[in-house]
């Protein structure tokens, strides 16, 4: 089959013939119909996150169709439709059996430790698989499975309560997800800050109030915006230390600060004004769990959650075109999300 690989950090994917999958008997064929090209994607390239070993096919963010079950398969059957959890943990260490799996000792994440979804088949374990409704496209499907679960988790670190505030710093791919379910948790008021007016403008449309970072100071604005208390949940997707500051310094008392974004760069707040004085929180959040996607799943059958506006492009499993959109997304610039459509 064909797929685009990692070769070497810091050059362009490369198209290679590899052999087809072979299943295990817990495990399941998937024909990818649909695989998002991720912000994680460039970092891997660049070699700002680790990736390995090499020569490796990258892609997390995967849906298509049940080609082949292997012998002890019950669910799910051939022919239907699913959605690939990217994940692949043990599911009896310390940390599976608390439901925290993106901390399994012998965890693996597909596009990074072993060969993803740039391509036009791949294997899991069957219970990576989740059902993908028949109202869901596969592209949105394939998306959901990284950047909105991301933020959905996130939204649950952050312990956001029905009637509290939010600021949402990057109105991208991840951003809109964001917008969209902290509205649907319950958000009396939720702010989209970028640099970006496109972006600003698809995240009004999603009902976020825009904040332009790029013509004045976000902080200050939000402050202005909320009576001067600031926000009860500030979440930075972007990666860069200044978001991180900016989302540390929106917030209110009690609040927390959920940062996702991917950086190798630290970043400085007043300990006393920014967190001590407040009580204010700074939490991390990596990746998503399992038993997450359901819900998120059946918020996007249901329209909660809509990410039409955030797929603004498809293109064929091509090296030069998938490699034009990473180098794209490096500048911050291009389509909030491209999908691969083998």
């Amino acid at each position: 089959m064909k797929a685009v690989r990692l070769i070497r950090t810091g050059e362009p994917l490369q198209m290679q013939e590899v052999p087809l999958p072979r299943i295990g008997e817990k495990e399941v064929l998937v024909r990818i119909k649909a695989a998002g090209i991720c912000h994680s994607d460039v970092h891997y390239r660049a070699g700002t996150s680790p990736v390995g070993p090499l020569p490796q096919t990258l892609g997390h963010e995967i849906a298509g169709i049940v080609e082949e079950v292997g012998s002890q398969v019950t669910s799910p059957k051939i022919g239907e439709r699913v959605c690939i959890h990217y994940q692949l943990s043990c599911g009896s260490c310390y940390y599976c059996a608390s439901g925290s799996e993106q901390f399994c000792k012998q965890g693996m994440m597909l596009g990074k430790h072993c060969d993803g979804g740039y391509a036009e088949y791949i294997a899991v374990p069957a219970r990576n698989s989740i059902f993908l409704p028949e109202e869901v496209p596969f592209e949105q499907g394939a998306v959901l499975m990284c950047s909105s679960a991301t933020c959905f988790h996130a939204l649950r670190k952050a312990r956001l309560k029905a009637g509290e505030t939010v600021a949402v710093f990057g109105t991208g791919g991840l951003g809109i997800s964001a917008i969209q379910l902290a509205r649907t948790f319950g958000a009396l008021e939720v702010y989209g800050v970028d640099i970006n007016e496109d972006k600003l403008k698809l995240a009004e449309k999603y009902g976020a109030i825009p904040v332009n970072s790029k013509k004045e100071d976000p902080v200050a604005k939000i402050y202005r915006l909320t009576d001067s208390k600031g926000v009860d949940v500030a979440l930075e997707v972007i990666g860069l230390p200044q978001t991180m500051r900016q989302a540390v310094q929106s917030l209110t008392v009690f609040g927390r600060a959920v940062l996702v974004g991917i950086t190798d760069r630290p970043f400085e707040v007043d300990s006393y004004k920014d967190i001590l004085g407040k009580e204010a929180e700074v939490i991390g959040s990596s990746d998503h769990l399992l038993q997450e996607l359901p819900l998120l799943i059946e918020f996007a059958r249901r329209g909660k959650l809509d990410l039409s506006g955030v797929v603004t492009d498809k293109i064929p499993l091509e090296a030069t075109l998938i490699n034009e959109v990473m180098d794209g997304m490096e500048r911050f610039s291009g389509e909030l999300r491209t999908v691969i459509c083998p």
